[in-house]
């Protein structure tokens, strides 16, 4: 029988689990759904144990695909920011899963910022006040729960990150920590301690006592109870976030390189050598902590799957691939633009006000223009960010790697590189969170060395750019002039939800 790592990606709409054997191939795949609920306007919430029974699924139906492999170890790789709690004594959740999207914290998050704090939570955690993040969760989490904050305070209740969850259940509640990377989106751990910071805890008021440990991302983080068809007594090697996890599946180890995920959202990362100042425009994360910490500097995107599935069931052809042969059928978009702010706009503006609008129709407007227009508003929305990573480190990117559901779009793709102005690489990979956690899981249990990982397989199909710069920039200026209005609209009272998927 031949052995594999078991990599378990617990996602936002599912979990995939994978076994990748020595040569670093993936040998055996499953996967099971999780929905979600959406209990009132920007709330978003799932059922924690309906989330660890669809892990439970996915890793049986990848062994069952793989009856001739035996997995030596486990890894992680996980939705970031979304947060749960339980109680310590019998594991049971005190409320649903808040995930990453959900907005239902905005007010806290208006107060804090009213009253001065910004400046000292984006300093210290690297990270902008917005409900995405994961501490006003957790105080809203605490409050909702029986005896609330007393119960907290007494260390009967546990919260934390999906990573803490998962290990909890794997290891039978044998272990309470979560993963350096995951502890640095709650907005409570200090980047340059890496430590859960006193002050923070204060200003968004979760007590210590509830937190689990911070432990590298290649620590080792138990040992598995044998939940389901999982055998007991496999080492729980590492965790990393999904979009960290991708980062280092695409072998992004240094400056010029970066990535961008593309699924209901997106998540545009690339690493940096050491911390430095930034306008805020761009989150400060750690990307791992192994032997050292590798930083990053990263933008979040509220919605770019997102975007095309809206643009797709309004154009009435159902899905992606729909929609990209609509947008195939027009050289341009005819001056359209799409500013998809269903919940507001994320990374590099931060701003939870500004509304959805379509700019630009005529009475000539065709519904591949429209269909064009939704592809294009997810790559400016990446350059977006892209512009705001240069200003920090003062160089743009060499190359930008792909992944996720859409980039398997090619039409996106070119449009991508022709926005950016650099090649893109999209990974024809369908789990590169999953294989990511693979990879430094098989360092951690000695399947290869860290020099060994370049040499792992990577397939992808490179998109070069077929624009000029001058075309690039009038298409670039159209789109900010797009922005400016959906923010301003955003700001008046009179104007709001008047727009395309306005809240």
């Amino acid at each position: 029988m031949s052995t594999a790592i078991l990599a378990i990606d617990q996602g936002t709409s599912g979990t995939k689990a994978i076994l990748v054997d020595p040569a670093g191939n993936v040998v055996g795949r499953g996967s099971a759904p999780l929905g979600a609920s959406y209990p009132r306007p920007g709330w978003v919430q799932q059922d924690p144990e309906e989330l660890w029974g669809s892990v439970e699924r996915a890793v049986e139906r990848c062994l069952d695909a793989a009856p001739g492999v035996s997995p030596v170890a486990v890894a992680i790789s996980n939705q970031r920011e979304s947060a749960v709690a339980w109680r310590r004594s019998d594991g049971a959740p005190v409320g649903p899963l808040i995930g990453w999207q959900d907005g239902r914290t905005a007010p806290v998050c208006d107060t804090l910022v009213e009253d001065g704090h910004a400046e000292t939570i984006r300093t210290r955690s690297g990270l902008a006040v917005d409900p995405m993040f994961s501490a006003t969760k957790l105080r809203w989490l605490l409050e909702q729960a029986p005896d609330g904050l007393a119960a907290a305070a007494r260390g009967e209740l546990c919260a934390g990150t999906v990573d803490a969850w998962l290990v909890w259940k794997l290891t039978g509640g044998a272990v309470f920590a979560c993963e350096a990377g995951n502890a640095s989106r709650t907005q409570l751990m200090d980047l340059r301690t890496v430590a859960w910071d006193d002050e923070l805890l204060h200003l968004f008021g979760v007590p210590a006592a509830v937190l689990p440990e911070i432990r590298r991302s290649d620590a080792g983080f138990g040992v598995t109870a044998g939940a389901g068809r999982l055998p007991a007594g496999l080492p729980i090697v590492a965790i990393l976030a999904d979009s960290h996890a991708a980062l280092y599946a695409h072998g992004a180890f240094r400056e010029g390189t970066g990535k961008a995920t593309f699924g209901t959202g997106s998540s545009v990362m690339t690493p940096v050598t050491e911390l430095r100042e930034t306008s805020g425009d761009v989150a400060q994360t750690l990307a791992w902590l192994t032997d050292r910490p590798t930083w990053a500097l990263e933008g979040n995107i509220i919605a770019s799957g997102a975007a095309l599935d809206w643009m797709a069931v309004t154009l009435g052809v159902g899905d992606g691939p729909g929609l990209s042969a609509l947008a195939a059928g027009v050289p341009t978009s005819g001056g359209v633009h799409f500013v998809p702010a269903f919940a507001g706009l994320g990374a590099p503006y931060w701003d939870r006000d500004a509304v959805g609008l379509i700019a630009g129709l005529t009475r000539g407007t065709s519904r591949g223009q429209l269909a064009l227009a939704g592809l294009e508003a997810v790559a400016h929305q990446v350059c977006d960010v892209l512009d705001a990573m240069a200003a920090a480190t003062g160089r743009p990117l060499d190359v930008l790697h792909a992944d996720g559901g859409a980039s398997a779009e090619a039409l996106l793709m070119q449009l991508q590189a022709d926005l950016a102005g650099h090649p893109v690489v999209a990974s024809t990979v369908a789990e590169m969170s999953a294989l990511g956690a693979a990879h430094l899981g098989g360092v951690a249990a000695g399947l290869w060395s860290t020099d060994a990982l370049a040499a792992l397989p990577r397939d992808g199909t490179t998109y070069r750019p077929r624009t000029d710069d001058t075309g690039r920039t009038s298409r670039r200026a159209a789109w900010r002039t797009a922005v400016a209005r959906a923010r301003t609209r955003g700001h008046d009272p009179a104007h709001r939800g008047l727009e395309a998927g306005s809240r």
